[in-house]
């Protein structure tokens, strides 16, 4: 369904007041749409809307000047691409917040939510547990055509875990497959966009779970060695979640679209499309939100670990993971190699969400190193990898004090807060204009004065469709693709064939 903004939002000639109830406002003086999706009724795209202050002291049009300082700086992204990727570890771009490090986070988390978007999670479609689109429509379905990337490959996978809101199956008994989901997919750019970022860009965006976050207790298990499930490492106690590498190791040979792993899935894709493009500049950039930022941390580390990043002519082609809202995956250990691989990870968290803090609640990089030490042989030893940049909800006047928990969690309201944020202590500032609408398509976040609906994002008609007789109908879906005839072939080449 179409939903109109009008009367929404404050004017631009207007500061945001959170104490202001029910006024009638509007974001840029006019009634603004959110753009509609082919056959979907929800937007993924930002709104160009005027830059939106949080303070309700102080000029809007001094913050918009100070920005627009910042944004006539003259660099690229192509000019800076390795700094935004962490070759130096993300030191000075933070705090105060690198504009354009802002923008290509909120582009990738856009990615990570596309996964959320597309998945069809309805018990009553046949189809559920799969992408609604096909690659080749993927991103222009989701309104997302301006991205510039092409979906090359779609990723499932299978796992005798119970995870209830991880692994979605329909109610009907002939569904399309009885063990697989779709989990996410592998993306590379266009030469347009290639242009603008200063090199082929490769990546894979990984699913989380899509609703609370219950899968923590379903997953919060123990600590085992990752060579454990024939991922090559050199120290054996190196050792990361159980369930994050049985998920992403985990296949089902009776099935066709979870025959090979997801890690199989992963490894092949990625060694063809840089034999297709090593005479290129690239980066292999991952993301992936809450269990998905897990995974993504795990995609790299194998990528990385296995050589399967450095070319015939012995460059090695930049590693680096967007991960949000993501939860701890190994031990101290697992950190440190990760370091010594030169895998780069910045890690967007909400203070206030619980599912970074876990596993490990006790034994984790926040306690002493002493302590760490006495208590690193314990399987429930965690320690987080890489950078982090922390925001907080209550910094944002659009948001709402509530006591869901997923709020919280939710991916569209920390990208709403990575467009305001400045650096500590800074006002919170919406920089690129993205539509705050957004945080209410599966919460209900934002503050009801605003008059956005909760949960607003409705599949049309929940993919019903008439048919010649006028009956209301499941239409059927273009054949769903499985694993490219070449998979056997990569695997050959990267040791793995051995396997099946």
């Amino acid at each position: 369904m179409a939903i109109s903004l009008s009367k929404t939002f404050l004017s631009i000639t207007h500061q945001v007041f959170p104490s202001e109830k029910c006024r009638p406002v509007s974001f840029s003086g006019r009634e603004p749409q959110l753009q509609r999706a082919t056959s979907m009724g929800f937007a993924t795209r930002s709104l160009r809307v005027p830059r939106v202050s949080s303070k309700t002291s102080g000029s809007l049009s001094s913050s918009i000047d100070e920005l627009d300082k910042e944004t006539r700086e003259e660099r690229r992204v192509a000019d800076v691409w390795r700094e935004i990727h962490g070759v130096d570890d993300w030191v000075g771009m933070l705090d105060p917040m690198d504009h354009l490090l802002r923008s290509e986070l909120i582009r990738y988390g856009e990615m990570a939510q596309a996964c959320y978007d597309a998945f069809d999670y309805d018990p009553f479609s046949k189809y559920c547990g799969s992408c609604r689109f096909t690659p080749r429509q993927f991103f222009d379905s989701l309104a997302m055509a301006d991205h510039g990337y092409a979906v090359s490959r779609y990723i499932f996978a299978t796992s005798n875990i119970n995870l209830p809101n991880f692994f979605k199956k329909s109610r009907w008994p002939k569904v399309w497959s009885k063990s697989a989901n779709w989990i996410g997919y592998v993306a590379v750019s266009n030469d347009e966009i290639s242009k603008r970022l200063g090199r082929r860009d490769i990546i894979v965006a990984w699913r989380g779970t899509v609703t609370r976050p219950e899968w923590i207790a379903d997953l919060m298990d123990f600590l085992k060695p990752i060579s454990s499930n024939k991922i090559p490492c050199p120290d054996s106690t190196v050792k990361v979640e159980s369930g994050f590498l049985d998920l992403y190791t985990d296949k089902d040979v009776n099935c066709r679209f979870c025959k090979f792993s997801a890690r199989e899935q992963i490894l092949t894709e990625v060694k063809r499309l840089l034999e297709i493009y090593q005479l290129e500049e690239l980066s292999l950039t991952i993301t992936g939100h809450s269990l998905g930022s897990a995974l993504a941390i795990l995609s790299a580390y194998d990528i990385v670990e296995t050589g399967l990043n450095v070319l015939q002519d012995s460059r090695a082609v930049p590693v680096s993971v967007f991960s949000f809202s993501g939860p701890r995956v190994g031990n101290v250990r697992f950190k440190e190699r990760m370091e010594v691989l030169g895998v780069k990870v910045l890690r967007v968290v909400n203070v206030h969400d619980i599912v970074p803090k876990s596993p490990g609640l006790f034994f984790n990089e926040n306690v002493s190193p002493l302590l760490m030490k006495m208590a690193e042989r314990l399987p429930w030893s965690f320690s987080h990898v890489g950078v982090e940049l922390s925001l907080d909800h209550k910094n944002s006047p659009f948001l709402k004090e509530t006591g869901d928990l997923s709020c919280a969690h939710n991916l569209e309201a920390l990208l709403h807060l990575l467009d305001g944020y400045h650096g500590k202590g800074h006002r919170f500032v919406l920089a690129s204009g993205r539509d705050p609408a957004l945080v209410n398509k599966a919460s209900d976040f934002l503050k009801d004065h605003y008059l956005v609906p909760p949960y607003w994002r409705q599949y049309e008609n929940k993919g019903m469709v008439r048919n010649e007789d006028g009956r209301w109908m499941q239409p059927e879906r273009p054949k769903l693709d499985d694993h490219p005839e070449d998979t056997h072939r990569y695997l050959k080449q990267l040791g793995l064939a051995s396997h099946h």
